[in-house]
């Protein structure tokens, strides 16, 4: 008797496959990430073709064969319209489903970065100041999530207080260093305290008050750059 599973499920990928058939990368309510096979959906006559796509949260029911999950249903609950008008918005949802094709590998079921997913595309799609903080919102909470937790109350090496004249943020170490404790990491990026506000801001998940930052140009780039250099230090190889 073939098993039939059904679970909420955003789509952050999707690949074609044959001449009518795609692949989706989901992140799931109850499994973690799946990759599940949706036979024939391309075709016009794909009774699937509504119910999943890229960046909708679906309620999909699935079979697992020997080999793959074959999709046997899929009802779409948010299409999150607004981030597909909008080319920003699209860009930073293909930004945060780059996070989870990186770090997120195996079936584990987590339901507080499912959670937290949810949350930020919801963000994303609603009326939003500053677009690249949803980002930054989701990247650095799901790396915490993971186990990469970033210091940022105390220096990451010598726990002692921070000096907000002289500070760095070093991903080798784990968050933010001391001048002291530069000389443990070079390649450590120099941040002032307006930035370690901001990540205190983002880890405490305080969105209403990150929502009303107005960042500069300039630390929307140091934000950014330490961003990056987290990303590439922590992504699984």
């Amino acid at each position: 008797m073939t098993t039939r599973y059904k679970t909420r499920a955003f789509v952050f990928k999707k690949n074609d496959a044959n001449e009518s058939d795609r692949v989706f990368s989901v992140f799931t309510d109850d499994f973690g990430r799946l990759d599940i096979f949706a036979k024939a959906i391309r075709k016009n006559a794909s009774k699937l073709r509504s119910g999943i796509d890229i960046f909708f949260v679906s309620e999909i029911e699935f079979i697992q064969g020997k080999i793959k999950k074959t999709l046997t249903d899929a009802v779409a609950t948010k299409k999150f319209g607004n981030v597909y008008c909008d080319l920003e918005k699209f860009e930073i949802a293909n930004k945060i489903a780059e996070v989870l094709d990186n770090f997120v590998k195996g079936e584990q079921k987590d339901k507080d970065i499912f959670n937290l997913l949810d949350e930020t595309i919801e963000r994303l799609n609603g009326q939003v100041k500053n677009k690249q903080l949803v980002y930054y919102y989701f990247l650095w909470n799901v790396f915490s999530l993971l186990g990469y937790h970033c210091e940022v109350q105390n220096c990451a090496n010598c726990h002692e207080k921070l000096n907000p004249r002289s500070i760095y943020f070093s991903a080798k170490e784990g968050g933010i260093i001391c001048e002291k404790c530069f000389s443990n990491d070079k390649s450590a990026k120099i941040v002032n305290s307006d930035i370690v506000k901001i990540l205190r801001i983002i880890l405490s998940k305080d969105w209403q008050t990150l929502s009303k930052l107005k960042v500069e140009p300039a630390y929307q780039k140091m934000l950014s750059e330490i961003s990056e250099n987290a990303f590439n230090s922590f992504c699984p190889s």
